[in-house]
């Protein structure tokens, strides 16, 4: 028979149970629920509120940007909403990126975004471009690495120079 320990010390509604498989290791049941769980429910709890927390502060950790990418044929995917087979080369869309930059920081700081999206919506060959290249909220971890750390490096209302991913060449805006 497997050794039980005493749960006047675990909170209400669980036990502790010597596991067969693991000598000397105990493990937790929630009489409730059914659950099992290796660490004790209080330790485990209070993970789940440290996880929280800091869910809590990564969501202070993101940015929202407007984009605009054009491909190339050695992009991942050559392909776009605009064009089913993207034949410009790397250089012939740096080009372009560089040229449609030029358009929004000619339109002034307070034109700058509206150029941007209107440029994005006829330009890009993101699917993002029918939102005026809006990629919403995101965190570290989420994004190309040269795209991540490019947004991440601006600031509110400031534009990058040309990224390159390997998804073609982008410009940035940080919006928030």
């Amino acid at each position: 028979m497997v050794a039980e320990r005493e749960t006047e010390d675990l909170p209400p509604g669980w036990r502790a149970k010597q596991s067969k498989s693991r000598a000397g290791k105990w493990y937790y049941i929630n009489e409730h629920t059914g659950e099992t769980q290796w660490e004790r429910p209080e330790e485990a709890a209070q993970r789940k509120r440290q996880h929280k927390a800091t869910e809590d502060n990564n969501r202070g950790m993101e940015v929202r940007v407007l984009h605009l990418l054009k491909k190339h044929r050695g992009s991942r995917r050559p392909a776009s909403w605009r064009c089913d087979k993207i034949t410009i080369t790397k250089d012939e869309a740096s080009r372009l990126v560089s040229e449609l930059r030029d358009q929004v920081v000619a339109a002034g700081e307070e034109g700058k975004r509206a150029k941007f999206e209107e440029l994005a919506r006829v330009e890009s060959d993101c699917g993002s471009a029918h939102r005026g290249g809006d990629l919403g909220h995101f965190g570290k971890g989420k994004m190309m690495p040269s795209f991540e750390r490019a947004s991440f490096e601006l600031k509110p209302g400031e534009m990058s120079g040309l990224v390159e991913t390997d998804s073609g060449v982008h410009i940035i805006l940080r919006i928030e």
